[in-house]
């Protein structure tokens, strides 16, 4: 991390972290952060759902709610960017406060209730995207929406042509009963309506779907039963828990979703498990407290077969990311793979 990488991040993080938050953005677009450009190699280069990878270490949803900095994050070094969540109107989400650091435990919590500016002004974005980059885009549904799966149907129909995959969010704890749609019989006519949406559009977008961590054994085989029967092109494993165990910080009390270093175990257990249950018939996305190459390698041995990250930033900055990247390909070289596939599941009993 360079000191001006550094001074910038010790200033950010004695503001209000919503603010921060947005002064980072800018920073990005005004070119202020560091943009290694591509990062891959053999081993590096990944599949994952028809989609050819650079790198197997994407950006999580919810950084680039707007799809306001594409193009300096597809120079930051990620394999593929997910931005989002989107909804088909504009939202203003909860009220503020509504973000909260917990550095004691390198973590945060969030509710911030989907608040994005709709589907419109993010496809106008989405329009412009940088052509090389791999994209997807965080499918929403508005708060007071009658119709939730429609919503995530509209916003696929809208933004599908921009997109190289879309991820059906049923995950999220900061919408009123929207993880009521991970119910076996709930999210089978969801997703049937978001593939049905997406075979009208006039190129192939694989759907992902991104699941809790807070599920048990019975509803995760359920999740992977309604996988398989509405052959989704991925899971991701997980969104933000409600669990709050062993928590230090004072803002631990907050209601919300907690991301973050604490979510690392109870996330990889999940992706473990339902990798166990797909043997291999859909990939996983790892998701969950990845701070460092190791942590990355850990997911991809319990099963996943690609990595994301977003709350790390807040400690380590955006450089990180070139840290992880290349200390994944040591990692992999070390124990002697040769591709990030041989190493999928490799130590996924490890989690069991």
């Amino acid at each position: 991390m360079s000191l001006l990488e550094k001074a910038g991040l010790a200033a950010l993080r004695r503001i209000d972290p919503e603010t921060a938050h947005g002064l980072a953005l800018r920073a990005l677009r005004a070119g202020l952060t560091p943009c290694p450009g591509p990062l891959t190699s053999d081993r590096l280069r990944s599949r994952i759902a028809g989609i050819d990878l650079p790198n197997p270490v994407g950006l999580a949803a919810g950084f680039d709610k707007n799809a306001e900095a594409l193009a300096p994050l597809s120079r930051a070094g990620f394999g593929f960017i997910e931005v989002g969540a989107a909804t088909p109107r504009p939202q203003p989400g909860n009220p503020r406060p509504r973000l909260f650091r917990l550095t004691e435990d390198r973590a945060a919590i969030n509710r911030f209730g989907f608040n994005n500016e709709g589907m419109e002004r993010i496809a106008a974005r989405l329009e412009h995207r940088p052509a090389s980059a791999i994209i997807g885009l965080n499918l929403g549904a508005n708060k007071d929406s009658d119709n939730r799966p429609g919503d995530f149907a509209r916003v696929l129909e809208r933004c599908g042509p921009h997109l190289d995959f879309a991820t059906v969010n049923v995950s999220s704890p900061n919408t009123e009963k929207l993880r009521d749609l991970q119910g076996k019989a709930a999210l089978t006519a969801l997703l049937e309506r978001v593939m049905a949406t997406r075979d009208g559009l006039t190129r192939r977008v694989p759907v992902f779907l991104k699941i809790a961590p807070d599920l048990q054994a019975d509803e995760l085989r359920d999740i992977a039963e309604v996988a398989r029967a509405t052959r989704v092109d991925a899971v991701i494993a997980t969104n933000t828990t409600l669990s709050r165990d062993g928590l230090r910080s004072p803002h631990r009390g907050e209601a919300g979703g907690l991301s973050g270093a604490p979510l690392f175990d109870r996330s990889t257990r999940v992706l473990a498990r339902l990798s166990e249950m797909l043997d291999g018939d859909i990939p996983l996305v790892g998701v969950g407290g990845i701070g460092s190459a190791e942590d990355a390698y850990a997911k991809i041995c319990a099963g996943a077969s690609a990595v994301q990250l977003y709350t790390a930033l807040v400690y380590g900055g955006l450089s990180m990311v070139a840290e992880i990247v290349t200390g994944l390909d040591r990692l992999l070289a070390r124990d002697g793979f040769d591709s990030v596939s041989q190493a999928v599941g490799s130590k996924r009993k490890d989690w069991l």
